[in-house]
């Protein structure tokens, strides 16, 4: 009898969700207010690091910058202190976890306790993987995905003493699906998107319902970070590289709106779908059609011919 009644009460919840999310996508959601509150932004001195710490600036909340690039973080904080917040920025190699776990340490005794933790930083080797060095791949992993568990376990138990506060997962359309000759920029997002659902279970069941999480899913966006990736071109007009302040506008929507997930495009969604409904061979009779087989290609080449000797940033 008490299975029928979860059933039921399941089903109630199922179709409340499903009509909540259409209705939601036509209504414009309540959005929040971040006035105040303690922003940590991780790679915040590139592109698209930077323009978050502007529009949460625009919001209110003061900011705490983490980059590894010391001048170009710097040249963020520049950029939003001239609108009026508090700023504090901090040299930070996030492939360390004893030097996130430090940074961690003075940013409570310097600044305070983190209420926003946008995890954004992301690099790509830009290797095929039988010609990349073992130390590019690691790198990797340890910034995309392994950092995202130190920094949560460094700013989380703060959040869950008030339970408040919101975690965010800059990932990637590439860690819903997956393209070639980037194994390692996919294992690192499909990871990332790993940790940050099962997070997100994980605070639901301990009743934590005043820490909110995002989980941010763009298509390839026009940092250079990918330059020369190229889909079939009768296609590209159709899915284009992401403008970079559209794609930072779109996430806070998504934060402020304290929505769980976005794919930007929303066209991203039906790959994502079609991944999980559809056989293995249709799937790939696609993915050849678009071109995403040999997309990465012009990327690599173009990194080959740079003479890169390290990685490329977001």
């Amino acid at each position: 009898m008490i299975f029928i009644v979860d059933l039921v009460l399941m089903l109630i919840d199922l179709t409340y969700s499903i009509l909540s999310a259409i209705i939601q996508t036509f209504l414009r959601p309540r959005l929040k207010c971040i006035d105040g509150e303690l922003c940590l932004i991780t790679g915040s001195g590139g592109a698209l690091g930077r323009l978050f710490a502007l529009e949460f600036a625009k919001e209110g909340s003061h900011l705490v910058l983490w980059d590894c690039n010391t001048a170009a973080n710097e040249q963020t904080a520049k950029l939003a202190r001239e609108l009026g917040v508090q700023v504090h920025t901090y040299t930070v190699d996030l492939s360390k976890r004893q030097g996130i776990y430090e940074a961690a340490d003075r940013v409570r005794a310097e600044v305070g306790d983190v209420s926003i933790l946008v995890n954004n930083a992301g690099v790509v080797a830009g290797r095929r993987l039988l010609d990349c060095p073992d130390e590019l791949l690691e790198r990797t992993l340890l910034v995309n995905c392994h950092a995202l568990f130190w920094m949560t376990k460094a700013f989380l138990p703060q959040m869950k003493v008030k339970n408040h506060g919101h975690i965010v997962t800059i990932a990637s359309a590439l860690g819903l699906f997956s393209t070639a000759c980037v194994e390692d920029y996919c294992a690192s997002k499909f990871g990332a998107v790993g940790f940050h659902e099962s997070l997100t279970h994980e605070l639901l069941a301990d009743e934590m319902d005043g820490i909110k999480t995002t989980l941010v899913c763009p298509y390839i966006v026009d940092t250079g970070m990918f330059a020369g990736c190229e889909i079939r071109k009768e296609l590209r007009s159709l899915i284009p590289p992401l403008d970079p302040l559209y794609t930072v506008q779109q996430s806070m929507k998504a934060i402020l709106a304290e929505q769980q997930m976005i794919c930007i495009p929303r066209i991203m969604y039906i790959p994502f779908l079609t991944r999980a409904l559809l056989p293995w061979e249709a799937n790939l009779a696609t993915y050849r059609f678009m071109g995403g087989d040999k997309c990465m290609l012009p990327f690599i080449k173009n990194v080959e011919l740079k003479g890169s000797n390290g990685h490329i940033k977001a």
